[in-house]
């Protein structure tokens, strides 16, 4: 008898234990039809959903980071906006922990770690900088077609150039940020070239392309940028941002003609 009720017990616990693996599995389903929907925030609650069901759903952490941040991107208040990409970056950090081969984690923190970044000093952005390069490189070296890692190399260079050289000399001399001394605007340019090249459907890689070549303004950007400012102008919508950047894509091409 009590070997019988051991075997239904050890069932029975089996049976709970892949019908919550399945309900975590259906919540990051779930969430990933909101965010096609352009629901972020019906699939932010999804996703949280799916790491309260199984904690060691590495995909819903993630996933739930990268919602963080587009709800970040263009909320008002700074204080909200602050804390959003803060949880977006601890989230990204565990789904790392979770699985480390995992591109999409480390992708996930590079953009986390990028929009903390503008929330802090100078100093401190330095140190930030160094994270999010280090974290869009180990993308490259788990997924060297990642786009996105692509995209956040492209920007952290652009970022970096568009400093002025006495800020760019303090931060690689004083500040340790002698990683600095290895952005360029040719590499702004590849990076975020292959961006577009890899995924050219994603309007936003096509908006910091043509900002990328309208900074750098050697002969020829200005028409390279009114281009792909149109790109995302006539481009589809696809992310939950994408109306944001159609209108400063607008309002940046209107400033060039």
């Amino acid at each position: 008898m009590l070997i019988r009720y051991l075997a239904v017990t050890v069932a029975a616990s089996v049976i709970a234990s892949v019908a919550s693996a399945q309900s975590a599995t259906e919540h990051v389903a779930a969430g990933d039809k909101a965010a096609v929907a352009l629901n972020a925030s019906a699939a932010l609650a999804d996703y949280k959903s799916a790491i309260a069901t199984d904690s060691t759903d590495e995909e819903a952490y993630w996933k739930a980071s990268r919602t963080l941040v587009d709800l970040g991107e263009y909320e008002p208040d700074k204080d909200k906006q602050k804390d959003l990409y803060a949880e977006a970056k601890d989230l990204a950090t565990k789904a790392v922990a979770l699985k480390p081969t995992d591109p999409e984690a480390h992708f996930s923190v590079a953009r986390a770690v990028g929009r903390v970044a503008l929330s802090v000093g100078k100093k401190e952005r330095v140190r930030f900088a160094k994270d999010v390069r280090t974290e869009a490189m180990e993308t490259l070296r788990l997924d060297s077609v990642h786009a996105g890692a692509n995209h956040v190399m492209g920007r952290w260079n652009a970022e970096i150039m568009r400093l002025s050289g006495f800020s760019r000399f303090m931060a690689k001399n004083f500040l340790g940020g002698d990683i600095f001394g290895t952005a360029s605007w040719a590499e702004a340019v590849r990076y975020m070239e292959r961006a577009v090249a890899l995924d050219p459907v994603r309007i936003t890689h096509h908006l910091d392309l043509a900002e990328v070549y309208r900074d750098r303004n050697k002969p020829g950007d200005r028409e390279k940028a009114k281009v792909q400012f149109q790109a995302v102008i006539d481009g589809p919508i696809t992310d939950y941002n994408d109306a944001h950047y159609k209108r400063e894509a607008q309002d940046e091409l209107a400033k060039l003609k």
